[in-house]
């Protein structure tokens, strides 16, 4: 049955939000939130002030226990206030609109802002391992003491590109997230692989295993 145009455009001039989100490209917005590049960073900060294995991992499972509380109540959040703005709905019905209002502002300004910036910063400085042209080190510009490296307009160069690709349309910024998050899961799983069947190595299992709770300050020069 072809669907009645009259209905089509009142449908799209009535301002409403489109829904040509699946479940798939859903949960690929939420793993690529939650699987970035701080495993890869926040990891070795852990490592060197816990400073064994075991409390590494320790910290791993705590904080995933939280991740998952806080999922689910951002479920029961979701089921009953199904409106756009997420978030900022919960607090505008939890603590009034001022509050909602600042947290809006406050996420667009600083929050979300930084986010984008320390993921740039970070695609940027795992760039420069295959590409070191492309380090701090390079510097492309220099006055007193303001400087700007290649590193930087890498940074900049990737925000720039992925704003374009959303900007064109939610069919295409749903491509390239999908995208995005199975290379960076792939990625995981590689890596993972190859610790186990490659990288094993009997001398660090043992001192791993050995030494599993032994907890010593590590010292970085």
């Amino acid at each position: 049955m072809t669907p009645d145009p009259s209905f089509l455009l009142a449908e799209k001039s009535s301002g409403e939000l489109r829904r040509e989100l699946g479940l798939f490209s859903s949960t690929m917005i939420v793993v690529g939130s939650m699987v970035g590049s701080g495993i890869f960073i926040v990891s070795a900060d852990i490592a060197r002030t816990v400073g064994s294995a075991g409390y590494l991992l320790l910290v791993w499972v705590l904080t995933g226990v939280l991740t998952l509380i806080a999922a689910f109540n951002y479920g029961t959040l979701a089921r009953l206030l199904p409106h756009a703005g997420g978030q900022y709905v919960y607090l505008r019905e939890a603590y009034g609109p001022l509050i909602g209002f600042l947290y809006g502002w406050t996420l667009f300004l600083i929050i979300q802002t930084g986010t984008i910036a320390a993921v740039g910063v970070a695609f940027a400085k795992f760039t420069s391992l295959f590409l070191p042209v492309l380090g701090e080190q390079n510097i492309l510009f220099a006055m007193d003491t303001f400087k700007i490296s290649a590193a930087q307009v890498v940074a900049i160069g990737s925000i720039g590109l992925l704003t374009y690709v959303n900007a064109q349309g939610l069919r295409q910024g749903k491509f390239l997230q999908n995208t995005l998050t199975l290379t960076k899961l792939a990625s995981l799983l590689v890596i993972i692989m190859l610790g186990i069947v490659v990288g094993k190595n009997s001398i660090a299992l043992s001192a791993n295993v050995v030494h599993f709770w032994d907890a010593f300050r590590t010292k970085v020069s």
